[in-house]
């Protein structure tokens, strides 16, 4: 075989490799830009800073890996540095899609400093926002959500474990004196958990609803009611008193486009465009 042949088949051949080993890398960096765009044109329709928090199962790499999303505490640090470069005087609006689930530290973090940003905080759900993600929710002072879009109850999980109030009631039903010590230290720290997520609740409303309807929705939402992955719809949510619009706007819809990509290879969840945005020249 011709050497020079030989050399130029082996230079294809890596090349074609290498072209498979970015391609995904190529297609991310697409993705992350037409994500930018898309949130500097939210940013200059509504005025306002503009943070998503996307989860979705994505496909990574060569092997198509699926990769579960959840409220981590890389989240927190993200959308806290997003709502500290805010400007006091202007508006956040929050697109959250997750199934919640993680920290409920994170969740907590994001909440509180969503609560006390100076000026209107909006919370903009264009298919579900569970658990945590609820929890962010109810922090904002106005909560957007798609006719279809859900929401869920708040009731605290403890690890591997049924939601707090489901641990609760066993013990309950079997009585403190036929279970064993693990079991009744569970219920203790059940307890507490679901009393502190009570109490947070109860703060980030009292401001909005008053806090005799506080209380109520706290309770509710925590008390264990219904299974974890309960969804409260619109038409629930505005039955259980939650101040609920559903005037999504259409950019957030054309956002979510943008993660079904199954070529997101590695990078936080949580992206933000910072107030002003400069216009681009013509």
């Amino acid at each position: 075989m011709d050497p020079l042949s030989g050399f130029f088949g082996s230079l294809l051949w890596w090349l074609f490799f290498l072209y498979l080993l970015m391609w995904p890398q190529l297609q991310f960096r697409a993705l992350q830009a037409a994500r930018a765009r898309l949130m500097a044109q939210l940013s200059r329709k509504r005025n306002s800073t503009v943070i998503a928090m996307i989860h979705r199962q994505e496909s990574i790499g060569l092997f198509g890996i699926p990769v579960y999303r959840f409220i981590s505490i890389e989240d927190s640090e993200e959308v806290l540095r997003a709502i500290r470069s805010a400007p006091k005087d202007k508006p956040i609006d929050l697109i959250i899609h997750t199934p919640g689930g993680g920290l409920v530290l994170a969740a907590t973090q994001i909440a509180r400093a969503l609560k006390e940003h100076p000026a209107e905080t909006r919370v903009i759900v264009p298919h579900y926002a569970m658990s945590g993600g609820t929890l962010i929710a109810l922090a904002a002072d106005k909560i957007i959500m798609d006719p279809n879009a859900v929401l869920g109850p708040v009731d605290p999980q403890l690890g591997q474990y049924p939601p707090a109030p489901s641990i609760l009631r066993a013990v309950e039903k079997k009585g403190p004196e036929k279970v064993d010590d693990q079991t009744l230290i569970l219920a203790d720290v059940a307890e507490k958990a679901i009393k502190q997520v009570q109490d947070f609740v109860f703060n980030l409303l009292k401001d909005k609803y008053g806090e005799e309807k506080a209380r109520e929705l706290a309770q509710i939402l925590t008390e264990g009611r219904w299974t974890h992955d309960y969804p409260i719809t619109v038409d629930h949510a505005r039955e259980l008193g939650l101040n609920v619009e559903t005037d999504v706007p259409e950019e957030v819809y054309a956002l979510m486009e943008l993660y079904k990509q199954p070529v997101k290879q590695r990078g936080g969840t949580v992206e933000f465009m910072p107030y002003p945005v400069k216009q681009e020249k013509k």
